[in-house]
């Protein structure tokens, strides 16, 4: 794998920061912020910070990298098995090639720090992950 385990770590971690957001809450937006409690800063929107935090993180990756990243993801949900890695990889660099990018992929997916997380394990390899 040319991706270190950190950085599948650290991007699993920005990827739950964001799988844990909430959508819209706040019926009155746009009121006093501290009449209605804040809320509005809770809210996810296009100028999230962890978001762009993530395709920061992934765009600054090698294209050797993005495509392990991906291969991850395809791995830990069962569209490959840990003996075709090699595949694995291969089919993400195509991914990669015609497609919007690994970012677009990963944060299109609800898990994907979960599916990460368990390509790693199918790989037999132990992230330091805090636990939930």
């Amino acid at each position: 794998m040319d991706i270190a385990v950190d950085k599948v770590t650290e991007i699993i971690l920005r990827l739950r920061a964001i799988e844990v957001k909430e959508g819209a809450t706040d019926p009155d937006s746009g009121s006093n912020p501290i009449d209605d409690g804040a809320t509005d800063v809770l809210i996810s929107g296009t100028d999230d910070a962890t978001e762009q935090e993530v395709r920061g993180v992934i765009a600054s990756l090698n294209d050797d990298e993005r495509a392990d990243l991906l291969a991850l993801l395809y791995v830990g949900r069962g569209d490959m098995e840990p003996e075709e890695w090699s595949e694995a990889v291969r089919f993400a660099r195509e991914r990669e090639s015609v497609g919007e990018g690994a970012a677009h992929e990963l944060l299109g997916i609800p898990n994907a720090a979960d599916l990460l997380g368990e390509g790693l394990d199918t790989l037999g390899i132990t992230p330091d992950l805090p636990q939930d």
